[in-house]
């Protein structure tokens, strides 16, 4: 099932305007974004809980990254709401689910194996900080493989999109254009290793979930 796997390749889903795919749990559904191998594969995708809808528990073999966007995310760790931003490093292991409903971004198997650092932040609690001309960040995560941030982009600014070592975005509220190309709510970029671009916001303004620097090297599909 592998979906915008050449990544030297620009690739973009406006994901709001996808249909829902039936995952093999009940009440679970998903929008690929991109993905390199089957049922176990390093994946990008838009998941969508159902109310009261559950995963039974697993092991993240290569690790699960993920940033709630509607609703509430549950396990027995807690309860985590809109605007959470979660890591769970390789081995570890949990039970998920939703009371309410829930939809997030999760990212599968794009850790370093060696990883066993959780990351549990919710955003709602931290402040943007200026960055630069119209961009405003709030960092997540930075390992030296890579760099995660929420960035807000001031209205009808101009923003450059430098990806030395790959870059990726969704946008959370609000949009841009790029090239020729309007991105809203749920629309995903990814620029390859080398690339840049500029993002013309709007008159409402952007903010973004941004990924830099994870694609140094070519990614491969989970060795199971």
């Amino acid at each position: 099932m592998d979906r915008n796997s050449d990544f030297t390749q620009r690739a973009v889903v406006h994901a709001a305007d996808e249909d829902w795919i039936a995952s093999p749990m009940p009440g679970v559904d998903r929008r690929i974004l991109d993905r390199i191998g089957d049922e176990v594969a390093r994946a990008t995708s838009i998941v969508r809980y159902a109310p009261d809808s559950a995963f039974s528990s697993h092991v993240h073999t290569g690790g699960e990254e993920f940033l709630v966007l509607e609703g509430v995310f549950s396990d027995e760790h807690g309860d985590f709401p809109e605007g959470s931003y979660i890591r769970n490093p390789p081995e570890s292991s949990h039970t998920p689910g939703s009371e309410p409903g829930c939809t997030i971004l999760v990212k599968l198997w794009q850790f370093d194996l060696a990883d066993r650092t959780h990351v549990r932040i919710d955003t709602n609690k931290m402040r943007f900080l200026p960055e630069r001309d119209s961009v405003e960040i709030m960092p997540l995560f930075s390992d030296g493989r890579e760099d995660v941030a929420l960035e807000r982009w001031a209205p009808d600014a101009t923003v450059s999109l430098e990806a030395p070592d790959g870059l990726e975005l969704l946008v959370i509220d609000g949009g841009f254009t790029e090239g020729s190309e309007t991105f809203k709510r749920l629309s995903w970029l990814r620029l390859p290793k080398g690339a840049s671009s500029t993002a013309q916001v709007g008159a409402d303004g952007a903010r973004v979930w941004i990924k830099r620097d994870h694609l140094r090297e070519t990614p491969v599909g989970p060795k199971t």
